[in-house]
């Protein structure tokens, strides 16, 4: 990094510190604290019951107070990052960000816990006497060898998980990475040579684990600042250390690195030279983890022998060894059991499931997050990316059963099914909007056609749709183009299996649907030719037909192209239902403060009284499918009478029509935007209104406003959308976004297949 690109982060850091309020962590309350009533619960008197319940069952602790999902990260500032001992002060910003890490990953709270005081027997006292107030406690930067003393008084003391974050998870993060570097080159771990460079905390703690693994202890050769650890050895020498003393002549990482199938630096810059990567046995694994600065850098590391496999601790580099993959969902597993300690079997859980998901097929949204370039399991991919939100869904619940199946768990899981479901709504926040749509569609699967089957969101949200059971995909492709993306994204379904596939280049229905279409719309200018071009060309009529034939049970298109264009293609072809003067949208947005649908964002521009008064009833009954009761407000510049214009007027109309078609439908208007989120503010302007509470449906006078309060609620209000849903069609069809997820298609699909059942 060049020196006015140091001056810039600094500058950068430290604004990103300092700007207002300071820091990086906060407290909000998470119950409602509006009125007196609340405050009589939260405070005296009614918290007192609680106190009581807890003297009575101290079990009742996690179920009454934030115990259960708290965890305290503790340090003395006595190894802080690259920094050293700068002291418990100086070591909150980064104390500050662990626990930053822990809720953006795994939903868990932290306290930051700075503790002036070096005597480890000292700091155990005051670590043990604040176990009442946590469910976990993470060690962090304490140098050794007193984290290992710290860590095992603690461990004997206190009832709940201690774990040395330096120590395990760069143990677990560095075991996987071990474990799948073997496996890309065929090796096993019981016969390699592994060679380290630094005998600290984190270095000890890997070969212990690593030996846990199955790596003999003859195989291990360590080095210091004193050269090898061999047996004899006096200057600088630990107990911990000693238990890697080699019988050997050699006194030099030089010397023993001859052969070496592993090496594994935890130590400082620079210290593994090229010509000691050379001596290498073939296809060398290398763990090169100094930070900044690791023990080689790779580019010269990969000169010396082009056949090595790197990693380092860098971000900038493939093969980053972070501890984040490890840390917050190990602690997730063991608080969502009540886990007495974190043990050696719940460590390997963690190994094995980081290992697995690295060979998974790649995710959508983690190439999103490193600007679209996918990754594939191999060579430059061994371990998972950090921003893969399938961490916390394989590594929680490996962890939880280890502990189950260990007998530490005081909270045994007994439906692994519910909360591996309730971890993936942590991951989508629609997974609680969509439950119930996803569980009545599992009930029937349907046969979905993809139009857009050649392309690579499509085909991820096929693999998903496969694995939820939710569906009978068919894709519309070529199958030489659907068969090499699968190969590119690691994709496992069994196309002509699992999967169909429609090719409109070779198909031998072809022609009939060449017929088909041109008897639809033969008489709007369309040729027979030109019909054969459109068929052939445009997937998304081709799917229409295949749904309109009954070849298809429901459908979904919309990836590539305008909205419209695809709009005008279900319109010609699968047409509106019986009774349906026109086609609307409802979209789904989920915010923190409740999800709402918004209607109609996408068709109708300019909606008459009776166009406004079936979208509503359409939407209603699409609202019900998400076990949702509708709670509908027609939304105006209007409030309650107060305007008297066109516009106005159509809304009073639309209202009318609504009840007279749907006498029990909860609707009222037209109303302010405000009165329909605010019952206090809606009974100031119009008491007697026919709804109660918040509003969850709202419908617009038009596509304009539909879009702009979509749009900023999305933006300024934190929300993830479902849809748009496509609502009045004759057949189950849904138009994705041209930027619509993998996971925004499965969601579309369940909906298309509720809908088809």
């Amino acid at each position: 990094m060049s020196t006015k690109s140091k001056d810039e982060l600094k500058q950068k850091a430290l604004e990103y510190h300092r700007n207002d309020p300071p820091g990086k962590l906060g407290i909000h309350a998470t119950k409602p604290l509006a009125n007196q009533h609340d405050l009589a619960l939260a405070y005296s008197p009614g918290v007192a019951v609680a106190c009581e319940e807890i003297v009575r069952d101290p079990a009742q602790a996690p179920l009454l107070t934030s115990r259960g999902n708290l965890v305290g990260v503790v340090t003395n500032g006595t190894a802080v990052l690259g920094l050293g001992a700068i002291g418990p002060l100086a070591a909150k910003p980064v104390m500050e960000g662990k626990a930053v890490l822990f809720k953006k990953f795994a939903g868990i709270d932290v306290f930051d816990i700075e503790i002036s005081e070096r005597d480890p027997d000292r700091l155990v006292e005051i670590i043990a006497s604040l176990e009442p107030t946590f469910g976990g406690i993470n060690l962090e930067d304490i140098g050794a060898p007193d984290c290992f003393i710290v860590e095992r008084k603690l461990r004997e003391r206190v009832k709940v998980p201690v774990f040395h974050d330096d120590q395990h998870g760069t143990a677990i993060t560095v075991g996987a990475a071990v474990l799948n570097g073997l496996h890309v080159v065929g090796k096993s771990l019981d016969r390699i040579k592994l060679v380290t460079a630094g005998a600290g905390a984190a270095a000890l703690s890997c070969l212990d684990l690593l030996c846990s693994m199955g790596l003999p202890p003859q195989n291990i050769y360590v080095t210091d600042l004193e050269g090898v650890v061999y047996k004899g050895r006096k200057k600088l020498m630990d107990p911990y250390k000693s238990r890697f003393a080699q019988e050997t002549d050699m006194r030099t990482l030089g010397e023993v690195i001859e052969g070496a199938d592993v090496f594994l630096g935890l130590s400082a810059p620079d210290v593994l030279k090229p010509e000691m990567v050379r001596r290498m046995a073939p296809d060398p694994l290398i763990l090169a983890l100094a930070n900044p600065t690791p023990e080689i850098m790779p580019e010269l590391a990969r000169e010396a022998r082009p056949d090595a496999i790197i990693a380092t601790g860098r971000s900038d580099y493939p093969n980053q060894v972070n501890n984040v993959l490890c840390f917050p969902y190990i602690f997730r597993g063991a608080l969502d059991v009540g886990a007495t300690v974190i043990n050696e079997e719940m460590k390997l859980a963690c190994v094995q499931a980081i290992a697995e998901l690295a060979r998974a097929e790649p995710s959508e949204i983690v190439a999103r997050a490193y600007g679209g370039s996918r990754v594939k399991f191999g060579r430059d991919y061994l371990i998972p990316k950090p921003f893969d939100p399938r961490l916390i869904v394989r590594i929680a619940p490996a962890v939880a059963r280890a502990a189950i199946d260990s007998g530490v768990a005081t909270r045994p899981i007994e439906d692994f099914r519910a909360y591996r479901q309730r971890l993936v709504q942590f991951i989508f926040k629609t997974g609680f909007l969509m439950k119930p749509v996803f569980d009545q569609a599992k009930q029937e699967p349907q046969r979905v056609v993809f139009a857009d089957g050649e392309e690579g969101t499509v085909l991820q949200a096929v693999q998903e749709v496969l694995d939820e059971g939710i569906a009978h995909p068919v894709l519309i492709g070529r199958e030489e183009v659907i068969r090499a993306r699968m190969v590119e994204l690691g994709l496992r379904f069994d196309l002509g299996g699992d999967v169909r596939f429609v090719d409109p280049h070779a198909n031998p229905r072809f022609a009939d649907y060449c017929r088909e279409y041109h008897a639809l719309v033969g008489r709007r200018g369309i040729t027979p030719n030109e019909a054969e071009m459109i068929v052939r060309t445009q997937n998304t009529v081709l799917a229409m037909l295949l749904l309109r034939s009954g070849e298809v049970d429901a459908a979904v298109c919309g990836m590539v192209g305008p909205f419209n264009a695809h709009l005008k293609h279900v319109q010609n072809i699968v047409g509106k239902a019986a009774g349906v003067h026109e086609l609307s949208t409802v979209t789904a947005l989920v915010l923190p403060s409740g999800t709402f649908f918004i209607c109609d964002t996408h068709v109708s521009a300019e909606p008459s009284a009776k166009d406004i008064a079936e979208m509503t009833l359409l939407a209603a009954r699409s609202v019900r499918r998400f076990g949702i009761k509708p709670n509908v407000a027609l939304i105006s510049h209007s409030n309650f009478g107060s305007h008297n214009d066109v516009s106005a007027q159509r809304m009073r109309e639309a209202l009318q029509m609504i009840r007279a078609a749907d006498p029990t439908l909860d609707v009222e208007g037209e109303m302010h935007a405000d009165a329909a989120l605010s019952e206090e503010i809606r009974n100031r302007a119009f008491p007697e209104a026919r709804i109660r509470g918040q509003a969850n449906l709202l419908i617009t006078p038009n596509m304009d406003a539909a879009n702009i309060a979509y749009s900023m609620l999305r933006v300024l209000g934190g929300g993830v959308a479902v849809g748009p849903i496509l609502i009045g069609a004759a057949r189950p069809v849904h138009i994705a976004s041209n930027s619509a997820t993998a996971r925004g298609l499965v969601n579309l699909t369940a909906l298309a297949v509720v809908e088809a059942q």
